[in-house]
């Protein structure tokens, strides 16, 4: 395909398609095809002009090469279900018509036509304000329906025009704001499942989600999520629905049950034949599902809204008073050309919203507004330590073999079984047997998972045990071989390791290195400045281990040699304290917690169930966005009840200048207007700016690098 470069400077470069028209699925086809390229930071692609902008590291010839190559045929496959364009484009075409219609009729119109258009105009809004009266409510429809009314009656046409277009704009930037910021929510929570295990002529093979067809079955296991719809063929399996239904209670799903894509097993193993390919409808239940939920406003953004509504009947008590006092209809105006509940209803959800879209463009999901809230109010975040504190690629150190095991053999008989639980260490098995080249194919019967614990199965006729060691020691009562107890005493506290038991004795210890997240130190350090008080770390590994962590961490209190549950039991009695909580985790055994807290962060790359039950989603590379998730919260209740403050203050004055008869009712409604629309567009403006985040990033790691030399320092003396 041709190009015209209109401009380039270093890392950046806009082009020019050489094509008549380019159609909004030709721009997401090539801006989704841009977004894949490798080197490439971000692009942006404009319909309307046929320009893109890349911005882009390393070489320029590398960016001149992918656009040559570029065709529209052959990468439909990039671009995502819905994109959010057609959305965007739909909004803006409206604002445009509705100021362009307002521009023309101002300045064109007669005035006996333009009094004819403001009556017609004005017939819906009196509708709805009888509506709202028959309903025997009183509430802002109400107010808008008695002032427009008012204005056309004492035969002022200009104000009742102007309060109708205000109103108009308003509930347009108002919609497109929510619906966008739910389109945005909604395609970060769709379906991203690379691969699946599926039945292949009776074993189980792991394919890329793209070749699996209708009619062929997967298999799906604890804290899987089922990727694909379909009804289950085999097993049984309790299944968390609450993406789709909203159900918080798991559904049994047994032989003949539905299935839906995007649901998680909590527990269980089941078989599932595929009816629907993916994007099949997924992303339009998730829209249903959270434009039903409750969970996209705050409490204060609740509050604000029931106050507007509140406020409605002062406003029309003042009016009539007013009247009734003064005789001057003039001054009664001056209570229904202003009130407060436009710029509450208006602002307060613009600005949950908006804040929700600023945390998805820096990899953040967040399920609602009022966990937005929690994170700002919380005072003790737990973290998990396995994936969360440390790396979630961590790697195999060592091996240490009991019984004269070889060692090949026991690292691919540990990898047949882990590699069908995500976890970490589990990921780290696999991976170092992937790169001795152990193949390992199914050779065990089924497998059943113990949350927290381990795995067990039957490996080749022999029973297999894999897992921590209260699993294999406490609760499986496995032995150690005679002779090696010294040995098993002799192995390096530092590294996590995982216990391997075949027909109850011990044969292996896998040493794993989970090396702290160089961001870690400096992020808890900024959680505290921004107003927790009490950090602590939880984990199932030995105290020894998890005491090294934390002491290197920098954390207020740790727990090691945890259960899912007193993780959970911890958050309750901190709820009990009064106090409010974040929890952060990434695996199956972090979910009960992630429930109990006040908001519940799971990382990306962790369980599908951990996924599927926290409020909140951050990217796995990066702890740092935890930061930015509190500074986002923070800044967003002050700019709430900023702006609660400023609409109470300016709109109060505007009535007092009506009235005194300082203010005629067409100003007070055009700057009562004006400020509300302005108010909703500094709600939509960015809390945090890209430059502080720069800046803050790099005083984040230098944190841990002062931690690290002060402990070694502290050690040496």
């Amino acid at each position: 395909m041709k190009w015209n470069i209109l401009h380039e400077s270093p890392g950046r470069i806009r082009v020019h398609a050489m094509q008549k028209r380019m159609t909004m699925a030709q721009a997401d086809i090539l801006e989704y095809y841009l977004k894949a390229q490798e080197g490439v930071i971000e692009a942006k692609v404009y319909d309307r002009t046929g320009d893109a902008i890349i911005f882009y590291e390393g070489k320029r010839e590398g960016m001149i090469l992918a656009l040559s190559r570029f065709s529209y045929k052959g990468n439909e496959g990039l671009v995502p279900s819905q994109t959010g364009r057609a959305l965007n484009r739909e909004y803006e075409d409206k604002l445009v018509l509705t100021v362009v219609d307002r521009v023309i009729s101002t300045l064109f119109y007669p005035i006996p036509l333009k009094r004819v258009i403001t009556g017609v105009k004005a017939i819906p809004y009196l509708f709805k304000g009888l509506q709202t009266l028959f309903q025997r409510k009183i509430e802002v429809s109400l107010l808008d329906a008695v002032a427009i009314s008012a204005s056309i009656l004492t035969g002022d046409y200009d104000t009742a025009s102007s309060v109708m277009f205000l109103l108009s704009v308003g509930e347009i930037l108002e919609e497109w704001t929510h619906k966008k910021s739910v389109d945005d929510l909604a395609r970060t929570m769709s379906l991203n499942v690379d691969k699946v295990w599926t039945l292949v002529q009776g074993e189980e093979v792991l394919l890329p989600l793209n070749e699996v067809e209708v009619g062929q079955e997967i298999i799906v296991r604890t804290g899987n999520m089922i990727p694909l719809d379909g009804k289950v063929s085999f097993g049984e399996a309790m299944v968390n629905q609450a993406s789709m239904t909203g159900e918080s209670i798991p559904v049994r799903k047994k032989i003949g049950s539905s299935a839906y894509a995007g649901t998680v097993v909590e527990e269980g193993e089941c078989r599932i034949r595929v009816e629907k390919l993916a994007g099949s409808g997924r992303y339009d239940r998730i829209v249903k599902m959270i434009e039903e939920s409750e969970k996209l406003k705050s409490a204060t953004e609740d509050k604000a809204s029931h106050l507007a509504d509140k406020l409605v009947p002062y406003s029309l008590g003042g009016a009539a008073l007013t009247y009734l006092l003064t005789r001057n209809v003039t001054k009664a105006l001056a209570f229904l050309m202003v009130d407060f509940s436009c710029a509450l209803k208006l602002s307060m959800p613009v600005a949950v919203l908006s804040a929700m879209r600023e945390a998805g463009k820096h990899k953040i999901s967040v399920k609602g507004g009022k966990f937005m809230e929690a994170i700002s109010e919380a005072n003790t975040i737990v973290f998990d330590k396995t994936g969360t504190l440390t790396y979630a690629k961590p790697k195999v150190e060592d091996i240490i073999t009991f019984k004269n095991s070889d060692e090949n053999e026991m690292l691919r008989m540990a990898a047949c079984l882990e590699e069908h639980y995500p976890h970490s260490m589990a990921n780290a098995v696999v991976a170092e047997a992937e790169a001795r080249d152990l193949h390992h194919a199914e050779r065990h019967s089924k497998v059943e998972y113990v949350v927290a614990h381990g795995i067990s199965s039957i490996y080749e006729g022999k029973h297999v045990l894999i897992g921590s060691h209260h699993f294999i020691f406490d609760d499986e009562h496995c032995t150690v071989p005679k002779g090696e107890e010294e040995k098993l005493a002799s192995i390096p506290p530092e590294h996590s390791a995982l216990y391997l038991a075949v027909d109850g004795e011990l044969t292996t210890v896998i040493l794993i290195s989970d090396p702290l997240r160089k961001e870690a130190v400096g992020v808890i350090q900024d959680l505290k400045a921004l107003g927790i008080d009490k950090v602590v770390m939880m984990t199932g590994d030995n105290k020894k281990t998890a005491h090294a962590v934390a002491r290197m961490v920098g954390v207020d209190e740790f727990h090691a040699e945890v259960l899912p549950e007193d993780k959970a039991s911890f958050i309750k009695e901190e709820h009990r304290l009064g106090r409010k909580v974040i929890m952060v985790g990434d695996g199956i055994n972090d979910s009960p917690a992630l429930s109990e807290a006040d908001a519940g962060i799971a990382i990306s790359a962790g369980a599908a169930i951990a996924k599927e039950v926290a409020d909140i989603t951050i990217q796995e590379g990066d702890l740092y966005e935890l930061v930015i998730l509190k500074k986002l919260s923070n800044r967003l209740m002050k700019r709430i009840h900023g702006n609660y403050n400023f609409i109470i203050g300016f709109n109060a004055m505007l009535i007092a200048l009506g009235l005194a008869g300082i203010m005629t009712p067409s100003n007070s409604a055009l700057f009562h207007n004006i400020s509300t629309i302005a108010t909703g567009l500094k709600s939509m403006t960015p809390l945090i700016p890209e430059e502080e985040i720069e800046a803050d990033k790099e005083e984040v790691l230098e944190a841990g690098k002062r931690r690290k030399k002060a402990l070694a320092k502290k050690k040496a003396s």
